[in-house]
This record gives C-alpha cells, structure tokens and sequence, in this order.
C-alpha cells in the first residue's frame, strides 16, 4: 500500500487524511502526439533492409569462432534489437552451450559474458566455470583487479546467481570505480535493468566505441525511434481516456500518474507486437492506482467496507450502495473489464479477464485489511503483514493482467500465474520488501506505522538500518530464487511468458532506486527515464 500523506481533513465530521500527492509534471506532452506515416514507412523500409543485412550476419559468422558469435548476440541484445531475431540467436546459443567448451576459457571478461548470456536464456551452467580464477585459498586472485573489463562483466555476470552460486556471491564484493561503463553498472546492472532504458544507453555508449558495426547501430538507432512514435500513439491514447475519467479533478486525494502507469508498462514489455497489451495493462495499473489511494489517503473504513463488497459481488446494481464520490471508480472499473472482454472475444482468442477479475477482488480484499490496521493501529506480526502485502504490492495482480492482451496466453497460462508459482512469489516479495524500505521514512513521518520495516523492526528488536539491511537480504534471496525459475530445467513456462515476471521486476530497482518512491514522485528517480524513453528520439 502506498504512502498516507497530508493533514487530517474533517469533512462533515468526517475523519480523513488528506492527500498530498504533487500533480503530474507532464501536463498536455502526450495527448495530441501524431506521426508522420509516410516518414514511418520509410523508416521501417530501411529497417527491413538492414534486419535482412544484420540476419545473414548472425548466420554467416564464422562456426568456429564462438567469441564472434557471442559477442555479436550480446551486442543484439544491449543495443534492444534482439527481438528482431530471437530465433537466429536460439539456435545460435543452442549449438555453443552443447560444445561445453566453457570450462577450457581462462579469459575472465569471456567466462562471464558465456555464463551470463546462458544463463538469461535459461541454460543450466553451473557457477563452477569460475573456480579458476581464484588462488590456492579460494579467493579470487588480485591481479584480476587490473582486468576492468574482466571484472565488469563478472559483475554483471553475478546478477543471475541462484541460491549455491558461492562464486558470484564473492564477485559482488569487488568494487568497481572509474569507467562510464562501470559507473552506471553500479548504479543498475544489465540483468536487472528494463531493456529499452538499458537499450537507450548502451546505444550511447556503442557509438562511442571505436569498433562499432555502423549497420547495427543504424538499425539500433532507426528501431529505437520508430518504436517511441507507436510508444507516443498510445500514450496519446491513453492520455485521452484518462482525461475522459476526469479522476484527477473529481477526485482531488488521487495520483495523476497516467504517463507513470505507461512507462511502467512499456518496462514490461516494449515490442510492437505487444501494443494492445501495453494500453490493457496500463489501464488496469491507472485503475487499480486510483483504488490504491482511495484506500490509503481519503475512504473511511465504513465506505472501504462497502467497496470491498460491491467489487466482490461485481454487479453494477450494487453501485447505488456507494458514496457518491467511489461510484464513478467503480463504474470505471466494471466498464474497463467489460472492454476488455469485448476486446479480446472480437479477436477469438482465450478470454482471461475473469482470472484479472480475481484478481482484483483479492487485492481490494487485502487493501481493506491494510486499512483496518491502519485506522484501529494495530501493528501485526511480519508474517501476517507480508502475507496480505505480497496481494497489495499488486504484482499478484498486474503479471496475470499483463497477459490479457498477449495473442499466446491460454488457460493453462492464466492457471499456472493465478496458482502463484515461486517466480510470481519472489517477484512479489522484491517488489514489497523495496517498496517497504524506500517508503519507510516518509511513511513514519505521515503516521503510517503498519508498514514492513516497522513490523519486521519490532518484532526483532531492530534498529531501522538492520531492519533495512535484513530485509535487502531477503529481496537479494528473492532474486536468487527468480534466476531459478527461468532455467530451462526449472520451468515449463514459455520465456515470452517467463519474461513479462522478470520484467515486472526490473521495473522495482529502477522505480526505487536510492530507496525513492518513483511512482508517487516521478522527479526523483524515472523522469529522466521517461524522457529518454517517451520525449527524446535518438540522435541520428
């Protein structure tokens, strides 16, 4: 649950908290955002010709030179043009895993950068492949520290541990100073990462580089800027439908957060083929945000109950029991899910929107909970707190939603994300714990005391900073516990089903960075983000 902020307000003898959120900072910027199509089909003529060009490249590369081949899909994959050609890269990193060469490599930066790779496409190599680089007592040996680069890319390597990778728990102590690249490796590493700012970036630094290939960044460039024109068209989109809502003037406690919920969906997943899917998703994270606030910083627990039964019940004869205020969000909410419906059975394909629906339900059960405690002052133990705030981190919510505009989804899909498997879990505990350790201080200030950090404080006689430390620890095994899950041998999920999870995910360290709350005050952490990703077009 997010932050209660402000005064208390006594409307007609009304106890409530008053919100404090600041407006949104972008104003009209997407709401009339246009492309030209005949620059478009341009665009995507050249890109069409030069995928053809980059293809046979992939192809053609030498087989012997494995060093090649490696490189170049990590070049795909940094440079965000990799979805062009999933399937040549598949087969590629298939036919280099089954040559279990990697134990015969002594070069730190290639060791790192095959077990990375492997790893992140779900192969299952062992850790051990690092045992060589350390001295007769098992440490690793002090001249390594001269390999920048060897280094670097062992940090990053460590980032896919799973629990027993003793090695790559090591490699984090290494620091790393000095280098653009080893700057912002620090500051966010590749793997956890959302790839189109992690696109945006290594675009950048490629160009730099005196070996760049002038084709692939051309194409990494051309693809880049094409897909912030569809990105615009539907956040221009988005933009209308929620002006249309008029939430933010009806409801003056509530986040103006429309271009915020877009960003996060485009961190889900940023390809064009997942166009629909990104507009569902991002109305159901603006709804469910709305919901949220009228939880935390206006509904008396009187209204909150009647809230939480008329959305159980799903029934739009119920909306008469509401306040006048809650009945144009629960209207709203019922119409999005009845256009998602209309949606998706117009396109023949599996209908999931009773699971989201669910889903919704569970959550607006729990944030009833969350405001129980709050308003009666109960603080309960850390088990019972993050049993009911793993459903308010809203992951167990979004990553189910996040399917519904997806063509490849089926009932076994919806099945096996609603069961809650242990890489929705972790995602969910990272997303809580990070949230929890970020919002602590401002939520303490604001009176708010049911939160994880104070719960988890008191019932282990902690201060604020071991609390904080321990429960780094715990979103650090959580993440463990993810890379797991998206080996090959451990999941039977398919890895477009895998990755919307991991993305989700990604979005967490990127949203909260510096333990600051991005979301309810986008200037501190995501605005340059969004700029990067939403306003400003690359350079040609």
């Amino acid at each position: 649950m997010s932050l209660l902020e402000g005064n208390v307000n006594h409307e007609n003898g009304i106890f409530r908290p008053e919100a404090n959120f600041s407006p949104s900072m972008w104003g009209n910027v997407f709401r009339d955002s246009t492309k030209d199509n005949s620059i478009s089909e341009k665009v995507a003529e050249e890109i069409e010709a030069l995928k053809e060009e980059v293809k046979h490249m992939i192809i053609s590369t030498t087989s012997n030179d494995i060093e090649q081949k490696v490189h170049m899909i990590d070049t795909l994959e940094r440079l965000g043009i990799y979805y062009h050609f999933e399937k040549e890269i598949e087969h590629q990193l298939s036919k280099i895993f089954d040559l279990n060469f990697i134990h015969e490599e002594d070069d730190l930066y290639k060791v790192s950068l095959y077990f990375r790779l492997f790893r992140q496409h779900g192969y299952p190599i062992s850790s051990d492949c690092f045992n060589q680089f350390k001295d007769t007592n098992g440490k690793f040996k002090k001249t390594l520290l001269r390999d920048v680069k060897g280094m670097l890319s062992l940090y990053e390597a460590a980032h896919v541990r799973k629990h027993g990778d003793a090695t790559l728990e090591e490699a984090l102590i290494f620091i790393l100073h000095s280098e653009k690249q080893v700057t912002h490796a620090r500051m966010q590493s590749l793997h956890r990462g959302i790839p189109r700012a992690e696109a945006h970036f290594n675009i950048s630094i490629y160009e730099e580089c005196g070996s760049s290939n002038e084709k692939l960044l051309r194409l990494a460039k051309l693809d880049y800027n094409l897909l912030q024109v569809l990105h615009k068209e539907e956040l221009s989109e988005l933009t209308k439908w929620w002006k249309d809502l008029d939430f933010a003037s009806k409801l003056s406690y509530v986040r103006d957060r429309m271009v915020e919920c877009f960003f996060w969906t485009v961190g889900v997943y940023f390809e064009p083929q997942y166009s629909q899917a990104r507009v569902m998703l991002a109305k159901c994270i603006a709804m469910i945000s709305v919901i949220d606030d009228t939880y935390d910083s206006y509904g008396t627990l009187d209204e909150l109950i009647i809230f939480t039964e008329v959305v159980d019940r799903w029934d739009i004869s119920e909306v008469d029991r509401l306040p006048n205020y809650m009945k144009p969000i629960y209207t709203s909410l019922l119409h999005l899910f009845n256009e998602y419906e209309r949606e998706i059975n117009e396109q023949d394909r599996f209908n999931g929107v009773n699971y989201v629906k669910e889903a919704m339900k569970e959550i607006v059960r729990s944030y009833y909970i969350e405001a129980e405690w709050f308003i009666e002052g109960k603080i309960p133990s850390f088990k019972e707190y993050l049993n009911n705030a793993l459903v308010t981190g809203t992951y167990y919510l979004l990553a189910p939603a996040s399917l519904l505009g997806m063509k490849s989804t089926s009932k076994k899909t919806f099945d096996w994300m609603m069961n809650k498997p242990k890489i929705l879990v972790a995602s969910a505990i990272i997303g809580r714990v990070i949230d929890d350790i970020a919002t602590y201080k401002i939520e303490k200030e604001k009176g708010q005391l049911v939160t994880g950090i104070e719960c988890y404080m008191q019932e282990n006689n902690l201060s604020m900073e071991e609390a904080s430390a321990q429960l780094s620890e715990i979103a650090e095994n959580a993440w463990k516990d993810l890379n797991k899950e998206c080996i090959k041998t451990t999941s039977n999920m398919p890895n477009e089903i895998l990755m919307r999870v991991v993305n989700l995910t990604r979005l967490i360290d990127v949203v909260y960075k510096n333990n600051q709350d991005g979301y309810s005050n986008p200037k501190n952490n995501v605005k340059s983000v969004i700029e990067a990703l939403l306003v400003n077009p690359i350079n040609m």
